[in-house]
Order: structure tokens, then C-alpha cells, then sequence
């Protein structure tokens, strides 16, 4: 089979398509015949590691955490899927160097393989994984709940994501809308709160042409009750000036800063509670509740991709998955997925 690897940190240049066996699936474990590969920003920054031509932990490693396609094979005690079912896939190549989805085939245990119901593309189960139980992590974890999203978890509550034209900001719109919530998003332009429009957002602010705090008080007199937040360090004083008593702060990334700075006695005074979400390490309950309400989410038809549903789709083939990362690298808008099997 066709597989793309890399052997030591670096540009998108370390990245090499090889041919390598088709491994068999043991106990417990499933093999995908992979569709369509998703590219993230975790997918880049492994690869990149801490400094170029570092050592790997392993001999080699396949790229990319995220991805869809149908079951192949599967090994003893497996019966959560069966040959011939679609599936998406999710954190791939986390502690497994051979299986990531940038190649024809990966074997994966059982947990990691969700189903993907006919009605969604392959397109759809590839642009889900990490942003999508993300976005599902970061809108369960406040304090006065909900603890699991379905039509009706958020009613009465007002959600706010920064960045709403990437790709956990567009899952989080459409999970946030989904679960009846009033939906704020920051942008940085017009064409992205056109994007964060599409995806469901009900209000946008440009937060480079406006008084950001302000304008989502103004939408929201009372606070906001729960914020995704991309830029803790540049965004923790506009995120102070907005969220209501015992309101969240649900913070999964960095970008902007290493370091964030409170003022600690308005925060108490608002019992504000700031929490950090990461998928390697938030537990297998975790991800498991996520994994039902998206798939409840896709039955309702309501993560769908596409510019028309504000997430522009960008493709390219296996053989030049190192395009495909350097365009998540420069920050391209949109999804970035790869066609792996040539036709999807």
C-alpha cells in the first residue's frame, strides 16, 4: 500500500510516500481502508516537533490524526463494527507511529473507529475528529452544564467562540446551534463572519473593526455563558469584560501567546471558570460522549462542510500530503483534506 511517513521532524519536506505492507488487525483492533485523510494544526506541529531533526520515538511515523473510510478487516472481539461499514476516525496516529491516515490502509483499535452514517460524506467523517470532539469537549465542561449535547441542551444560553472561521470555531457553531444556544463568534474579517454565518453563527464581531466588548454586550445585556476560546493571552481581558457570574472559559489552543495573564480579584468575584481542554490526555469517557452526540449531530444533518456551510474545503492527493500540510501550516481558511483513495 501507498503510505506517507517521515523519519526525523521538520518542514513538510520530511514527508515521503513510501510502499509498505498492509498490516493485519489483532485483538480488539479494526483496519480501515481510509477515504479521505483530515489535516489539523496537532498533525503539523507533531511533525514540525521542538526543532528540526530531532529524534522520533519511533523509526517512522504516518502523519494525521483524522479520517474516514470503511472497514476492511477486523480483529477477535470486534463488534462495535463490521466489514464493509463506513466509519470516521479520530486521534489515529496518537501513540500508534503506524497509524496515522495519511495512507491507503490503517489499523486502529476499536475505540478510535466511530460509524458514519450513510447521509454524510466521507468529506463530512474526515473534517471531524479532533475539531469536532473539540468543539463537543469545550461546550460540556461549564460548571452549571450541560454535560452532553442533543436539541435543547444549551436553550437559554449564550455561547461565545472565537475565531469562528476555523475549523473547532465551525464545529463548535454548528454544535452549539444544534443544542439551541444563542451563538456569538469574534472574526477578523468580512468574508469570515460570512463563513462563521454559514456555519450558524446567529452574531458576528469583527473584532478589528469594533469594540468587541461592547458590541457582545450589547447582544448579550446579561453575559455570555459559555466561551470557546483560541487566544487565552490576547483574548482574557475582552473574556472578562463579557462572561456572566459562574460563566466558562474553554480554552484549546494557544495562538497569540504562551503566556495569560488574570486579574485575580474580578474572576472571583464572577466564580469565572477557566478550563483547558486536550484530547490526548481527556480520557476515553471523554471521547466516547462526544463521539455519540456527533454522531446524533450527523443524523440531524447538522455538521455539514462546504464554503455553503462555512467551511471551505481544500483538496489534494496522497502524493502531496507535504502541500497539504504546508496550507494547514500557513493558516489557510478552511479544511484541508487529503484524497486517498482517488475519488472521493
Amino acid at each position: 500500500m501507498k503510505s506517507i511517513i517521515y523519519s526525523q521532524s521538520g518542514d513538510p519536506g520530511v514527508l515521503h510516500l513510501v510502499t509498505r505492507e498492509i498490516a493485519e488487525p489483532g485483538p480488539g483492533e479494526v483496519r480501515v481502508r481510509v477515504a479521505v485523510s483530515g489535516v489539523n494544526p496537532t498533525d503539523w506541529k507533531s511533525r514540525r516537533g521542538s526543532s528540526p531533526g530531532e529524534a522520533l520515538a519511533f523509526d517512522s511515523v504516518v502523519p494525521n490524526q483524522d479520517g474516514s473510510g470503511t472497514v476492511d478487516a477486523v480483529g477477535d472481539g470486534v463488534d462495535r463494527v463490521r466489514v464493509g461499514d463506513r466509519v470516521w476516525l479520530a486521534l489515529a496516529a496518537f501513540e500508534r507511529a503506524a497509524s496515522g491516515t495519511a495512507q491507503e490502509f490503517t489499523v486502529l483499535p476499536t475505540e478510535r473507529v466511530y460509524p458514519l452514517p450513510d447521509a454524510a460524506s466521507f468529506e463530512v467523517g474526515a473534517s471531524l475528529g479532533v475539531p469536532a470532539i473539540t468543539a463537543h469537549r469545550a461546550l460540556t465542561v461549564a460548571e452549571d452544564g450541560p454535560s452532553r449535547l442533543h436539541p435543547g441542551a444549551l436553550e437559554g444560553k449564550v455561547v461565545l467562540i472565537a475565531g469562528g472561521a476555523g475549523a473547532v470555531g465551525h464545529a463548535a457553531i454548528q454544535l452549539a446551534r444544534w443544542a439551541g444556544a444563542t451563538v456569538i463568534t469574534t472574526v477578523s474579517s468580512p468574508g469570515k463572519a460570512a463563513l462563521a454565518t454559514a456555519a450558524g453563527a446567529h452574531h458576528t464581531v469583527d473584532y478589528r473593526d469594533s469594540d468587541a466588548a461592547a458590541e457582545i454586550r450589547r447582544i448579550a445585556p446579561d453575559g455570555v455563558d459559555q466561551i470557546v476560546e483560541v487566544a487565552p493571552a490576547q483574548n482574557a481581558p475582552l473574556n472578562l469584560a463579557v462572561i456572566r457570574n459562574r460563566g466558562s472559559v474553554s480554552v484549546y489552543a494557544n495562538n497569540g501567546g504562551e503566556t495569560m495573564t488574570l486579574d485575580v480579584r474580578p474572576h472571583f468575584s464572577l466564580n469565572i471558570r477557566y478550563q483547558f481542554v486536550l484530547l490526548y490526555s481527556v480520557g476515553q469517557e471523554a471521547l466516547d460522549a462526544a463521539a455519540a452526540d456527533i454522531a446524533a449531530a450527523l443524523l440531524d444533518g447538522a455538521l455539514p462542510v462546504g464554503e455553503q456551510a462555512g467551511l471551505p474545503l481544500h483538496h489534494f492527493d496522497l502524493a502531496h500530503t507535504p502541500d497539504a500540510h504546508a496550507a494547514v501550516e500557513s493558516g489557510v481558511v478552511g479544511k484541508v483534506l487529503i484524497r486517498v483513495d482517488g475519488t472521493s
